[in-house]
């Protein structure tokens, strides 16, 4: 079993920064990899960032790339987004989850993972 839990979201202006934190746990086999994803009123969950803990490099969504960058602390089993120059598109409740897999395999698929954490929301207002 694995358990997720997110903080640090908030609301900013457009323009400004949050980071999100996943304190992981559970056995690790189970959360090799990770991933943020994000959904908004009315529109399906869609994956925004993801990687494979302990190597290979993280995969993004095109709506975010050069703004977010996701990263791992594996001595507080911690997952974290940062996220600049924030866009009122980005707006969104925002879930980390994991599954067990391969280096080669990490997915922004939201149907690829097993484990959910309760997802903290992201205001951005212009």
């Amino acid at each position: 079993q694995v358990q997720l839990v997110e903080s640090g979201g908030g609301s900013v202006q457009t323009g400004g920064s949050l980071r999100l934190s996943c304190v992981v746990s559970g056995h690790t086999s189970n959360n090799r990899c990770m991933g943020w994803f994000r959904q908004a009123p009315g529109k399906e969950r869609e994956g925004v960032a993801s990687l494979y803990r302990g190597a290979g490099a993280p995969i993004y969504t095109d709506s975010v790339k050069g703004r977010f960058t996701v990263s791992q602390d594996n001595a507080k089993n911690t997952v974290y987004l940062q996220m600049n120059s924030l866009k009122p598109e980005d707006t969104a409740m925002y879930y980390c989850a994991a599954r067990a897999c391969d280096v080669w395999a990490v997915s922004l698929r939201p149907s690829a993972y097993n484990y959910w954490g309760q997802g903290t929301q992201v205001t951005v207002s212009s």
